[in-house]
């Protein structure tokens, strides 16, 4: 295991593909980094190949074939020599199994120890590590066995509950339950989706929050006693689960109370050791209250909200970190900076939209900065997210964000597959957004 924890980063197979492979792909570039590009059948023309420093083919085209075959990017990781793998987020980078396997094989993974891979990946083992370190968190269950357990836990909880799955994550396989008699049907729905997505039955009890927000914390630490924060991201707007807008500072809250959120999540993470980049969520209820959802182990979609206010690079943090650096001494944040994805879906059915882009032209815009996996002419395919891009506006006031956010979305020219970008504008021109009356129902109540 000593040769997995080497400090040398010198060659970074990129385990991933779109956006944030791009964007691995650009902070290696920086640092004199070599770079391998890993791409699909579908991937083919993707742009971030063109600026690898080399590529490799990855047979197939649904994930399981390609970015989640473990033998095979094993296999490619030792014919390119990498010293090194950058998981991005998704597909393996939060796979305990994966990293452990890079480490035997004598690479670097990016990313933190395998050991909290697992116990964040295990959603019952972070709760109970939360509540052991005195971290805000909302009554909850135990692993669930059975059906007479889930009603007493239910019971003790108070109803409404949430069933949840122990793995996994995006709201895949939750459950609302109102009250007993709904019980043992969301537990046989939860277990069957979770078994499904995430290879695993497990699932537990968590009392249900009504109309909260979705508050998250970047959270850096060093592995060797130490961590800090980089602030909060405002993360409410979501369509099942899924977040669409995010931003930094989140508006309308008490910032003392919310430093105080971020400064016990570094304090967690310092005390525990965690050792890299990482992501505490909370829920914040409407009578002021936070609740620890889940850590995720791994640089975020929405990272760049965080690099846009504060003028830290994560993605090139995490190889430095890599590389036995120290943590930044100090972190400031100033103005705003907001992020909205475009998704290549119908506007009507949110189904996702396949065709060639004929037309993909971002805007070039002062203080708005676009993340994307695609160029012009290139294929959407059915089998990956239907994520087009990341569309980052920032400002010294939050209107000015959302003003020049709305512009980019509008001057965004898309052809060929249909996008949200309408519903987009809708919500951030809508008088409640501009006021910050947002949760994470903002978007169900129309």
């Amino acid at each position: 295991m000593a040769r997995g924890r080497r400090r040398v980063v010198e060659k970074v197979l990129v385990a991933n593909r779109g956006a944030i492979a791009r964007r691995i792909v650009r902070a290696c570039n920086e640092r004199g980094i070599k770079t391998v590009a890993l791409y699909s059948e579908p991937d083919i023309g993707a742009p971030h190949l063109a600026e690898a420093s080399e590529t490799y083919p990855l047979a197939g085209s649904n994930a399981q074939d390609t970015y989640l075959n473990q033998p095979k990017l094993l296999q490619i990781l030792r014919a390119t020599k990498a010293d090194s793998v950058h998981p991005g987020y998704g597909f393996l980078a939060e796979s305990a199994e994966f990293a452990t396997a890079v480490i035997e094989q004598g690479a670097k993974f990016i990313g933190p120890d395998p050991k909290w891979l697992a116990q964040m990946g295990d959603k019952v083992a972070a709760r109970r590590l939360m509540l052991t370190m005195g971290f805000p968190t909302f009554p909850g269950s135990e692993l669930i066995t059975d059906l007479s357990q889930a009603a007493s836990e239910a019971a003790r909880i108070g109803y409404p509950v949430l069933v949840k799955p122990t793995g996994g994550g995006g709201g895949m396989g939750m459950e609302r339950v109102a009250d007993v008699d709904g019980l043992e049907m969301a537990l046989t729905r939860a277990k069957a989706i979770a078994a499904n997505a995430f290879s695993s039955t497990g699932i537990y009890l968590e009392k249900l929050v009504s109309q909260p927000r979705h508050i998250e914390f970047q959270i850096i630490g060093d592995g060797r006693g130490d961590a800090v924060h980089a602030f909060e991201r405002e993360c409410s707007i979501q369509r099942r689960n899924q977040k669409l807008i995010e931003e930094s500072p989140a508006p309308g809250l008490a910032h003392d109370e919310v430093l105080a959120i971020a400064e016990k999540a570094a304090q967690v993470c310092a005390e525990i050791g965690y050792d890299s980049v990482g992501t505490m969520e909370t829920l914040l209820s409407p009578e002021g209250e936070y609740g620890f959802l889940e850590m995720n182990t791994r640089i975020q979609v929405e990272h760049g909200v965080t690099e846009e206010v504060t003028g830290i690079d994560l993605v090139g943090l995490q190889l430095e970190l890599s590389r036995g650096a120290k943590l930044p001494e100090r972190i400031d944040r100033s103005g705003f900076a907001i992020e909205a994805r475009i998704y290549a879906e119908d506007p009507e059915s949110f189904l996702p939209s396949t065709g060639r882009l004929s037309v993909f032209r971002p805007p070039v815009m002062q203080d708005v900065r676009i993340e994307t996996g695609y160029q012009e002419g290139q294929m959407i395919s059915p089998y990956y997210d239907a994520m087009l891009a990341k569309v980052i506006a920032k400002g010294h006031t939050r209107a000015l964000a959302i003003g020049r956010l709305l512009v980019a979305l509008k001057g965004f020219e898309i052809k060929g597959v249909a996008t949200n970008q309408s519903l987009l504008a809708q919500v951030l021109a809508s008088s409640q957004f501009l006021h910050g009356n947002i949760d994470t129902g903002f978007l169900d109540r129309g």
